[in-house]
């Protein structure tokens, strides 16, 4: 298969609002793929390319500035070589070889074939082809039921298999596809709630739990064989191997848990989100010890537990987990779930989740089974820049560069701002034509991808709370930072400072 009709067919997902148009889409080009091109295929449309990290960043692929092909030629077998190639690039002259390897690449990809390989090599391809379009689309490809084509995915995992497994395999090959102690699945997602008792509004009696600022795992147990898994599925067990032990002294052989982990201080509080997930991306320091709490199982010693309701899965949950089950009360009372989720705060948690006690555990679903509930923080901050957006934001001005005014001047200019952060969450069509008719004539200086503009435009951004971030000058970065509304009644000199945002850390 060539690249550019995958680089066809992302354009003409990305014109369009329908998903019924996407998935037609996207089933056309799935029909026309070899079968030893469709996992590389699926993983550029997810913006995750089946060789994992590949080592190329946003600096290093700005870096590249070579002429581009007139006429397309690569195909998606060309591509894979080369990721392939990326992938195992390491040590001494690395940085070297990776920028020829994308100059190479550059320069046998047509201007529009190296855009997609560059986003789906930082992961942002922004098509609106998400996975639960993609699925469906395989559903339509190979004419499977979708609820199959789906369960296979999330049982296994893997998107890719479980396209080539849809497109090249049996119906029943697909339907035998269960949980396997260890394999990951994709986790259980929640939807979100203002409070805890809008949360009991829509999942009636629930088992009310602290939500922590941590990192979520999936852990598998075979004996004293014991792997633990990211959320996106990575294996980390060689990194946690106090997790490891802790699993491994279990009462049980066989078991597949959800949970979540994190550090914890001297005073027995949670330390910063950044700190935990130092020990995920590093094969060194010990130091600092993660703690576990487990809120979920899916299988043990030979029983899956998945199509079980959560008051089962509680039960089998509170034999086996024992000090490291996460803490919760199970309620339909409000005022009850409002209490805990205060001590959650109190004890320095994002909040809590309410989950139905009825509800089976629908891996990688977004449902109202589950509900999360946090205080949304709020703050005015100044836009500083705004880069082009691409997809179907191409043309206009989408992602925000933001900052927080610094009066004492402790990390610049007294007076001046202080850039915390980039956002392009939030943003209506409506905002966008906006932004692109009203930007401009606030413009100091432009680039190729951005305009930088008179710190004058005040916006109000929803956050999770800041983290620990070397990047920028005041040391710290919004979390999932969002765009609320414009506030043309507050001038800049209005802005929430630097010091108010540092102040959110945990230290």
């Amino acid at each position: 298969m060539r690249l550019a009709e995958v680089v066809r067919t992302t354009a003409e997902v990305a014109a369009t609002s329908s998903r019924l148009a996407k998935i037609d889409a996207l089933a056309q080009l799935l029909q026309g793929a070899a079968p030893e091109d469709i996992v590389p295929v699926m993983g550029l449309l997810l913006a995750a390319p089946r060789q994992g990290r590949l080592g190329v960043g946003w600096r290093g692929l700005m870096a590249v500035d070579v002429a581009h092909a007139a006429e397309p030629v690569l195909t998606i077998a060309d591509v894979d070589r080369t990721l392939d190639e990326l992938a195992a690039v390491s040590g001494s002259g690395s940085a070297a070889a990776r920028a020829g390897l994308l100059g190479d690449l550059a320069t046998r990809a047509t201007a529009e074939e190296w855009d997609l390989l560059a986003r789906a090599m930082l992961g942002e391809l922004r098509t609106g082809a998400l996975a639960g379009v993609l699925l469906d689309a395989v559903a339509k490809a190979s004419d499977r039921p979708v609820a199959s084509v789906r369960r296979a995915a999330m049982l296994s995992g893997d998107l890719g298999a479980t396209a080539v497994l849809a497109l090249t395999g049996t119906a029943e090959e697909l339907d035998t596809v269960g949980l396997a102690v260890g394999r990951p699945v994709l986790p259980m997602l929640a939807a979100s709630a203002a409070t805890p008792t809008a949360a009991l509004e829509i999942t009636g009696e629930a088992s009310v739990e602290y939500k922590l600022d941590g990192a979520r795992i999936q852990v598998h147990r075979h004996g004293d064989e014991v792997g633990v898994y990211t959320r996106s599925l990575a294996d980390v067990t060689h990194r946690l191997p106090e997790i490891v032990e802790i699993v491994r002294a279990l009462p049980a052989h066989d078991l597949i848990l959800d949970g979540e982990t994190l550090s914890l201080d001297e005073d027995g509080g949670p330390r910063p989100f950044q700190q935990t997930m130092s020990r995920f991306g590093a094969d060194v320091s010990r130091e600092l010890v993660l703690r576990p709490w487990f809120f979920d199982v899916l299988h043990v010693d030979g029983r899956d537990l998945i199509d079980e309701p959560l008051s089962v899965r509680l039960a089998e949950l509170d034999r086996i987990a024992g000090d490291w089950r996460m803490p919760g009360v199970v309620t339909a009372d409000p005022e009850t779930a409002e209490q805990l989720s205060r001590d959650a705060l109190a004890a320095g948690h994002e909040g809590v989740v309410v989950k139905a006690v009825g509800s089976p555990y629908t891996a990688g679903r977004r449902g109202k089974s589950w509900v999360k509930v946090k205080p949304v923080l709020t703050y005015d901050l100044v836009v500083l820049g705004v880069e082009w957006g691409s997809g179907r934001r191409r043309g206009r001005l989408s992602n925000l560069h933001l900052g927080a005014r610094d009066p004492e001047g402790e990390f610049g200019d007294p007076g001046g701002f202080v850039m915390v952060g980039k956002t392009f969450k939030g943003l209506t069509d409506e905002l966008l034509r906006w932004q692109t008719e009203t930007f401009p004539a606030f413009e100091t200086r432009r680039t190729a991808s951005a305009l930088f503009l008179r710190p004058e435009i005040v916006v109000e951004i929803a956050i999770d709370g800041v983290q620990h971030s070397p990047r920028y000058p005041g040391g710290i970065a919004l979390r999932f930072a969002r765009v609320k509304r414009y506030r043309p009644d507050k001038t800049a000199a209005e802005a929430d400072t630097i010091q108010t945002l540092r102040a959110l850390r945990r230290e």
